[in-house]
């Protein structure tokens, strides 16, 4: 299935992103410092697997692949980009879930976070982002829709539960 617009082929392949694009996991090993109550921390879990279930049935439902030709002059950063794309199912596109998953945790850290903080946040969730795009890891309707299944998922599950055991 095809995900992608034709304008796409002219955004540039940055291997130097990647390091970007690796960075979600520093989200997740921050959570437990972040979110010390442990509804917090529950809900966010909750909302991250509904985020992985929905995302993997949407990559059975409707399989697509990149469709930028294979990456060439990886430099310096052909070992990290290696390791994230044998990472990467080969058609885990449509939604993003390195978007979803990182959106996610900032929304849930946002919250409390002073407003510097949340704004470095976001701008970190925004360079995650644009760094699956650089490394031709996935397509612009990937990103909208992996926000969209985050910002769903923090609204109709992380806000419910920690609002429940307020």
């Amino acid at each position: 299935m095809r995900v992608d617009f034709d304008w796409e082929q002219s955004i540039p392949f940055v291997p130097a992103a990647t390091a970007i694009y690796m960075s979600i996991y520093l989200l997740f090993v921050a959570a437990p410092f972040v979110l010390r109550r442990r509804t917090e921390m529950r809900a966010m879990v909750i909302a991250l697997m509904a985020v992985t279930g929905f995302a993997g049935l949407c990559f059975l439902l409707l399989p697509a692949e990149p469709a930028y030709p294979p990456p060439q002059n990886l430099g310096a950063w052909r070992g990290l980009f290696e390791f994230a794309d044998w990472l990467n199912l080969r058609y885990n596109m449509l939604p993003s879930l390195h978007v979803a998953l990182s959106v996610v945790c900032v929304v849930c850290f946002a919250a409390r976070a002073s407003h510097a903080w949340a704004i470095l946040l976001w701008l970190w969730a925004m360079a995650l982002a644009a760094s699956t795009l650089l490394t031709h890891q996935h397509h612009l309707l990937d990103v909208v829709t992996g926000m969209v299944l985050a910002l769903a998922a923090c609204r109709l599950i992380y806000g419910r539960l920690v609002k429940e055991k307020s």
